[in-house]
């Protein structure tokens, strides 16, 4: 098998995931009989049918057409491989948006070797826009036809937007650091998920900055964004794919500029 066919393949099969997970999971949104259980002890942490439904799809999809890969998933954990590709799969990624009606949620696949992802897809069903990013090159499919994505271009971080999820980021400490940077940008948003992310790798905005994530919540984002022309690290610059905290940047000067206001926070090591 050549390397494109290779490549080609790969992608066709994660397509054919993002196809089933959307099929699963429209019927469930803003339905208001939908119930969210609780995952989390002292806190909230929803998931739904919906969640468990669309993994359940990839992962059948996967045991047929991949069955040596291996799977890390949300909601049915690791399944072991033997060809050293791993498909990490977040079924829903913003439940709490899903649960609440807003279209920005997202279903993320990505694949990964022992270097980290090498591809990334994240789709929003109800808008009907998928982010593709691999091999150098980054498009969206949605309701305005296919285009190639890039990240913006070098600005100085005072003219920047910047996005994360929660606004209390993470840790009172971690919270502090993101303030730190949204103080010196233009525009803070808040609340996207992986839809920031996408707005990235798309060109839309700067920066984003996280805490607390999982491998299945970075991993897709990371290979888009690279694909896009942006970089990814964790808060001192390594890599990020293991999840914890993230600064995803469009470029590398602004990813610097941001980067070291970061490091400079007390308590962030």
């Amino acid at each position: 098998m050549t390397q494109q066919h290779h490549e080609t393949e790969l992608d066709r099969v994660a397509q054919a995931m993002a196809d089933a997970a959307r099929q699963v999971i429209l019927p469930h949104f803003r339905n208001t009989a939908l119930a969210a259980d609780n995952k989390l002890d002292g806190g909230f942490d929803p998931v739904t049918e919906a969640d468990r439904a669309a993994e359940r799809a990839m992962r059948d999809i996967l045991a047929a057409e991949r069955p040596d890969d291996a799977i890390l998933g949300e909601e049915y954990g690791a399944t072991p491989g033997t060809s050293g590709l791993t498909w990490v799969l977040d079924p829903i990624d913003g439940t709490r948006a899903f649960i609440s009606g807003t279209p920005t949620w997202g279903v993320l696949i990505a694949i990964s070797d022992a270097d980290g992802p090498f591809y990334g897809l994240v789709d929003q069903p109800y808008i009907g826009e998928r982010f593709i990013g691999g091999w150098c090159k980054a498009t969206l499919t949605g309701p305005q036809g296919h285009s190639v994505l890039h990240t913006r271009a070098a600005r100085d971080l005072s003219q920047a937007t910047i996005f994360t999820t929660f606004p209390e980021v993470g840790t009172p400490v971690e919270g502090n650091a993101f303030a730190a940077v949204a103080k010196q940008s233009r525009l803070t948003r808040y609340g996207m998920d992986c839809y920031a992310y996408a707005l990235l790798a798309a060109g839309q905005i700067d920066l984003v900055i996280e805490a607390g994530l999982a491998p299945y919540d970075i991993q897709a984002p990371i290979a888009l964004i690279h694909a896009a022309g942006g970089i990814v690290t964790d808060w001192q610059g390594g890599a990020a794919h293991g999840g914890g905290r993230a600064l995803a940047a469009a470029n590398t000067d602004i990813h610097a500029q941001a980067l070291e206001i970061l490091r400079g926070q007390p308590g962030v090591v």
